[in-house]
C-alpha cells in the first residue's frame, strides 16, 4: 500500500488571505498525523506566498513522521534545507506567476545545475526527489545525476477524462516501472483527489502519494483527521 504525504500549503494559504495567525499549518500537521498521514509536505516558495520559514522550522521540531520540503533549486533554498535538515527535499520548478506548480522539472536541460544541488543536499545527508513529468528520458537523466527518488507529476492525468485519462495513467505506470527498475524511489502527486486517486494508488511501484488541495478542501467540511483517514482508506482499497 502506498504511503500518504499530506501537503498543508493551503492551510497557510487561508492564513495569508487575512495575514493572520490562524489557521496554523503546524497545528494542521499534527491533526494530519493523527489522521494517519505518513509524512507532511510543504513548499517553501521564493515569495513566501503561503508557507513561511517559521512554519518549516517548527514542523522540523514537532513532526512525528517525516518532513518533505518542496523547493526550487536555488542557493537560498539549499541553505535553508541544510539548516533545517528535513528527511527529504523535493526539487520542483517554480514561477511567481503560477497558482500552483504547473509541470515537472526539465532535468535534461538543467542537469548540471540540478546535479550541483543534489550533491550539496547529499552532503547534508538529505534524500533528494525530483518532481518530473512521466517522461522516460527525464527519469533516466534523474537517475544519472543521482536523485534518490522521483515524484511523478500526475496533473495531466487528474485533468483528463475517458480515453485520455487512461492514456495518461499508462504513462504514469510506465514511468513508475522504469524508475523502480533503476532502483529509484517512486512517489506521485498533483491534482489527485477522492475521485481519481485509486487507479494511481494501485500502481505497485508507487511508494507514496503526496496530496494536498483535495484533502484540505475536504477538511473544511469534515475535519482534517477524518479527511486524511478517508484518503488513506481509498489508497488502501478499504472504500
Amino acid at each position: 500500500m502506498a504511503r500518504l504525504g499530506v501537503n498543508i500549503d493551503h492551510v497557510a494559504t487561508v492564513r495569508e488571505a487575512r495575514k493572520a495567525k490562524q489557521p496554523d499549518p503546524v497545528a494542521a500537521a499534527v491533526l494530519a498525523e493523527l489522521g494517519g498521514a505518513d509524512g507532511i509536505v510543504v513548499h517553501l516558495r521564493e515569495d513566501r506566498r503561503h508557507i513561511h520559514d517559521r512554519d518549516v522550522k517548527l514542523l522540523r521540531e514537532t513532526l512525528q513522521t517525516k518532513l518533505d520540503l518542496e523547493m526550487a533549486a536555488t542557493e537560498e533554498m539549499v541553505r535553508i534545507a541544510l539548516e533545517i535538515k528535513p528527511e527529504m527535499v523535493t526539487l520542483v520548478p517554480e514561477r511567481r506567476q503560477e497558482l500552483t506548480t504547473e509541470g515537472g522539472l526539465n532535468v535534461v536541460a538543467n542537469r548540471d545545475e540540478l546535479k550541483k544541488v543534489i550533491d550539496l543536499l547529499h552532503e547534508g545527508e538529505i534524500h533528494v526527489s525530483l518532481f518530473i513529468d512521466p517522461d522516460l528520458a527525464q527519469i533516466k537523466e534523474a537517475n544519472k545525476i543521482s536523485a534518490d527518488l522521483i515524484e511523478i507529476h500526475t496533473g495531466r492525468y487528474a485533468n483528463s477524462r475517458g480515453r485520455d485519462q487512461r492514456t495518461e495513467l499508462h504513462q504514469i505506470l510506465e514511468a513508475a516501472r522504469l524508475a523502480s527498475k533503476l532502483k529509484m524511489g517512486v512517489n506521485a502527486g498533483h491534482g489527485l483527489d477522492y475521485t481519481n486517486v485509486v487507479p494511481v494508488a494501485q500502481i505497485a511501484e508507487i511508494e507514496e502519494l503526496n496530496i494536498g488541495h483535495s484533502i484540505i478542501a475536504r477538511s473544511i467540511l469534515v475535519g482534517l483527521e477524518r479527511a486524511v483517514r478517508e484518503m488513506k482508506d481509498l489508497i488502501a482499497g478499504r472504500s
